[in-house]
């Protein structure tokens, strides 16, 4: 007899349903009407490691919750008691962004459900709650979550756990187990099971500017000054000043500027009308409204880098010679297979590239 779990439950029947979620959510996703499913173990494993996100996001949703009592007052607070919508007042930028993310979701879901597009449902509740809410929006709702502000934490616990609660409702139909499991654990204020709750409906759109999307600027923004820090090489624990210079976006930076320095790794954030002041050598990002400056000398040690800078060249400089004198070898290109001489090809085109990049990197110091 196998042993069973504190609340009774056998262990084996846990990892059989959360298997079969796993195996409903590899056959289903990314299929269409009309084409065979074909099984692919790669598709077991991508829906596994779904599940754990799942869990994950539920953990740490849960364990940094406000108290009931408060999420409860909120939540009378923060709609009109008419239309049962959001007043826009209580909601933050980012709050705003996901709302209206989550309302493009249920709507696209259900018509997708009711044409029997399964495969492409799944596709897009997988993408928005492992990319726009597990990535995005849980990492800005950090810096309000671990604040001294009460307010402000009773405020973003409660759009996390909405958003999450939705999400789980349309994930309900593919992954019928874990979501059961998980939704009994979070707020719940219908005190409902999954099965039996209103499936999602779009609500009245939340005030958000679709047409001049600052979030999904700001994003791009936060890739860019990643992958910029990542080619030089910058530690994590290394700050640096961040300079926005905009007309447009001033006040939804000024509103954003916690989360802002925790994605982008910022010392300080500063927001300015012209260029004026900023360091000639300072790193810029180019956005739809906004343009960034890094300082280069909050990064690294000036000295140290064009000394690495140079002894880099010089490595490049010589591989590429190496290269092409092996290419310019009738010896080589007339015995070597075809495959080898395309790999050295490609070896050449890629140190010339990175040869480019880092004389650029020189000029700019």
């Amino acid at each position: 007899m196998s042993k069973t779990l504190g609340n009774g439950v056998d262990p084996l029947d846990v990892i059989n349903e959360y298997s079969a979620d796993a195996l409903r959510f590899s056959v289903i996703s990314g299929t269409t009407m009309g084409n065979d499913i074909r099984y692919m173990p790669e598709k077991l494993e991508q829906a596994s490691n779904f599940a754990n996100k799942l869990w994950n996001a539920a953990k740490f949703i849960t364990m940094n919750l406000s108290d009931d009592d408060k999420i409860m007052e909120f939540n009378e607070i923060a709609k009109d008691q008419e239309t049962k919508q959001y007043k826009n007042e209580y909601l933050r930028i980012e709050d705003r962004w996901i709302l209206n993310k989550l309302d493009n979701l249920i709507k696209e879901v259900t018509e997708n459900i009711e044409n029997y597009d399964l495969g492409i449902a799944l596709d897009k509740i997988y993408n928005f709650i492992w990319n726009e809410f597990c990535d995005w929006y849980i990492e800005m709702a950090k810096s309000r979550l671990y604040s001294e502000n009460e307010e402000e934490k009773t405020q973003v616990s409660f759009v996390l756990n909405y958003v999450f609660g939705d999400c789980l409702k349309l994930l309900h139909p593919f992954m019928p187990f874990i979501t059961s499991e998980i939704y009994e654990k979070l707020v719940n204020y219908d005190d409902k099971d999954l099965m039996v709750t209103h499936w999602p409906k779009t609500r009245k759109r939340v005030e958000y500017n679709e047409s001049k999307d600052f979030i999904e600027e700001l994003k791009q923004v936060v890739i860019d000054i990643r992958n910029v820090r990542a080619n030089m090489n910058v530690h994590p624990s290394k700050k640096a000043n961040l300079i926005f210079v905009t007309n447009e976006y001033r006040e939804q930076i000024e509103e954003s500027k916690d989360f802002i320095a925790k994605l982008g790794f910022g010392n300080e954030i500063i927001i300015q009308e012209t260029k004026e002041g900023i360091p000639s050598n300072a790193i810029s990002i180019l956005a739809n409204g906004m343009e960034v400056f890094m300082p280069f000398e909050d990064l690294v040690n000036l000295e140290e880098e064009k000394e690495r800078l140079l002894k880099e060249k010089e490595k490049l400089e010589s591989e590429v010679q190496r290269a092409e004198k092996m290419l310019s070898n009738p010896g080589f290109t007339s015995k070597a297979p075809e495959a080898k001489i395309n790999e050295e090809k490609e070896k050449l085109e890629k140190y010339k590239e990175m040869l480019k990049s880092t004389v650029k990197r020189l000029e700019g110091i």
